[in-house]
């Protein structure tokens, strides 16, 4: 059982124990033992508000934890992303149930609430509760005040709320009570200022300990308050009342109202009103998760990866984010600590690909519509960066943040990504295989998009020959990849495909296809290492291998039963002591010990890697039914290491442990590109 004892000292909790709440403009994570770990506001790549995850004294959190011995468990209500935590002992039950709101996409006359909404509830018996909001403000650099002020946002006036002001940003905390039993007495909160400076923090805290019994429910609301005071009209007071000749209570209900008055995004807070934000956000998710057309095998997991991969969306703009979390570690205690709130071309790519294949087109339409927009902006020298701010933008500095420890002690702590200016030619294949599905299942491409496509194959076809830095971001020096020939050979093929399929012009079609067969040419005799048999990780280093050539059927460049790629394949599945990369049926991406990646340090198996696998083998196994039977089995496998609500990590460690940023998006994206392709090979 997963027992939690209460002490003074509350460790880290590990990456994979938490679930992710969002709102398609930012994304939270809440651990196990109800803390909100992570919270960056209003969008996914502002400074954060709560860290715990990266620093357990000062990060910042906002936590719902009994103050007792108990057991938790932790769901998703179905087919939603509002997620569920109960704590359990012998005395009683709670449920913490935490969601961003959410309205139907047709809602174009009502603001998006930025609210973190936490619903208390007492399901049976009795459990104390301590609730703890202490907000660091700014990655914890800023400091703030916290006030105890009356609240003019409930009906009657009568309970306080927290506000907490640090230079550019405002916080303030509010609560419901309800009672949902009959005979049942309304609880009583308390909220009080709670001093964690000693810890590091830059300004005072709030706290407020709950004795519920059954039937008794809280809502917490925590938002980024409007800059607005209501008119003194609508304060309730004696003399008020007694000047209009009505009862207080009268005066109460008229101001409750009268909320029309107020703005939109700052209605009064009612049991009525919270109800309804709740009501309207599940059935947002389930309306969305309906449209999903896929009918094949492990269909939970591949509509739990797409729930994950919708909060990965920021609609404002239709970009996607790698991960809405920053600087967790691929090793504990070591240093590749990565910031992937950004919007990677590779990533993306992959993204709207799934998304794609479940039905998903309103997705696609409005991602392609942002990197058209990024066409048109390109590199003087006709080039794309491998990244963008979700915002469009091109500057992503990156700072290490060294008064953070870290998770666990893994250091450093880093914002912004300095890869954002590597060359990374691989993107123009994932770019153009996402413009060419888009092409058959979106919106067809107009003629002057269709020039800014082709002049993005002129650019590939000028610029095959170049060395660059790959898919894994290496920071040591420029090699002749082989992944990244393989997708080159892709965005030329599937440009020529375009050119065909929708009789588009293209004056340089002869110049195309001699670069393709060229490229394809020089891959099988420079890549291909004749002694060991199998595909190297690049011309210049054929004796090391790397799981990235997987991706050789998988983009149709190579036909998945050709002897060279089989023996790769094969090579690939060994145990790294017998110079392959699977450890207990999970996948490295390489050696780190043989190749020179200019970063340094451990990492655990690599979960794209080993989806990527899975589809080889499955594509493979179309020919060998044996390799169909070793692809179930490791996907089978694989299934395992999600966490208890369906999430996975970028890596896995040796212990089964999940490391990297979580959610991670590349990682569920290859999932449900390989349950459809296993689903459907074992259906044949």
């Amino acid at each position: 059982m997963n027992v939690h004892k209460p002490s003074g000292e509350r460790d880290y909790m590990s990456i994979a124990d938490h679930g992710l709440i969002g709102n398609l403009r930012t994304a939270a994570l809440v651990s196990v033992d109800g803390s909100i770990e992570s919270y960056c506001i209003p969008n996914f790549d502002s400074p954060s508000v709560f860290a715990r995850i990266l620093d357990k004294d000062k990060g910042g959190h906002f936590s719902i934890t009994p103050t007792v011995e108990f057991t938790t468990k932790q769901n998703y209500l179905p087919s939603s992303n509002v997620l569920q935590t109960k704590f359990m002992n012998n005395h009683g039950v709670v449920s913490v149930t935490d969601f961003l709101p959410r309205q139907a996409n047709d809602e174009t006359t009502r603001p998006l609430l930025y609210w973190l909404i936490r619903r208390v509830e007492v399901i049976r018996g009795t459990l104390p509760l301590r609730v703890e909001c202490a907000p660091a403000f700014n990655y914890a650099r800023d400091e703030h005040t916290t006030e105890i002020v009356p609240d003019d946002s409930i009906p009657g006036g009568a309970q306080n709320k927290v506000t907490f002001k640090s230079k550019d940003l405002s916080l303030d905390l509010r609560y419901v009570v309800q009672n949902m039993l009959d005979g049942t007495s309304l609880p009583d909160v308390d909220l009080k200022i709670l001093d964690l400076t000693s810890k590091g923090h830059l300004g005072l805290s709030a706290f407020c300990d709950l004795n519920l019994e059954e039937g008794q429910r809280v809502t917490f609301v925590l938002r980024i308050p409007p800059d607005y005071t209501a008119p003194a009209a609508l304060k309730p007071s004696q003399q008020r009342a007694d000047d209009l000749g009505i009862s207080l209570q009268n005066l109460k209900e008229l101001m409750a109202g009268a909320s029309k008055l107020r703005p939109q995004d700052d209605p009064i807070l009612t049991p009525k009103l919270l109800d309804h934000v709740f009501i309207e956000t599940n059935n947002y998710w389930n309306s969305w998760i309906r449209r999903s057309t896929y009918q094949g095998s492990w269909k939970e997991a591949v509509h739990r990866s797409a729930l994950a991969l919708k909060l990965l969306i920021f609609e404002p703009t239709g970009a996607v984010v790698a991960s809405p979390t920053f600087s967790l570690p691929e090793y504990i205690g070591g240093t590749r600590n990565w910031d992937y709130r950004a919007s990677w071309i590779r990533d993306s790519s992959f993204t709207l690909y799934a998304l794609i294949r479940l039905g998903f087109t309103q997705e696609a339409n409005a991602y392609m519509d942002f990197i058209f927009e990024r066409l048109k902006d390109k590199n003087p020298d006709g080039s794309l960066q491998i990244m963008y701010t979700i915002h469009g933008g091109k500057d992503l500095e990156e700072i290490e943040l060294n008064h953070l420890d870290g998770h666990k002690g893994s250091k450093p702590v880093r914002i912004g990504n300095g890869a954002a200016d590597h060359v990374q030619l691989d993107i123009y294949g994932e770019l153009m295989d996402c413009i060419y599905l888009g092409q058959k299942f979106g919106r067809p491409l107009s003629y002057d998009t269709w020039v800014l496509v082709r002049e993005l194959v002129d650019f590939v076809v000028a610029n095959y020959q170049q060395p660059d830095l790959s898919i894994w971001e290496v920071r040591g020096k420029k090699r002749h990849f082989t992944y990244s020939k393989i997708m080159l050979w892709v965005a030329i093929d599937r440009g020529l495909r375009l050119a065909d399929k929708r009789s588009l012009p293209c004056p340089k079609r002869n110049q195309w296809l001699a670069a393709r067969d060229d490229l394809y040419e020089e891959i099988m005799h420079k890549a291909w290492n004749p002694n060991s048999q199998v595909f190297g990780q690049s011309y210049e280093e054929t004796d090391v291998l790397d799981s990235s050539v997987l991706i050789m059927p998988l983009v149709f460049f190579m036909t998945p039963c050709d002897p060279r790629f089989v023996n790769t394949l094969k090579q690939i599945l060994k145990t790294p002591e017998r110079g392959g990369l699977t450890s207990n049926n999970l996948v490295y991406r390489y050696d780190v010990n043989k190749s020179d990646d200019g970063v340094g340090g451990e990492e655990g198996t690599f979960c794209l890697c080993t989806l990527w696998c899975v589809e080889a083998l499955t594509r493979a196994g179309e020919y060998d039914r044996k390799l169909l039977q070793k692809a179930i089995s490791m996907f089978e496998d694989f299934l395992l290491y999600s966490n208890h609500v369906g999430l996975c990590t970028e890596e896995i460690s040796e212990a089964g442990e999940g490391l990297g940023n979580a959610v991670q998006g590349f990682t569920h994206v290859t999932l449900i590109s390989a349950a459809y392709n296993l689903s459907r090979t074992m259906g044949k």
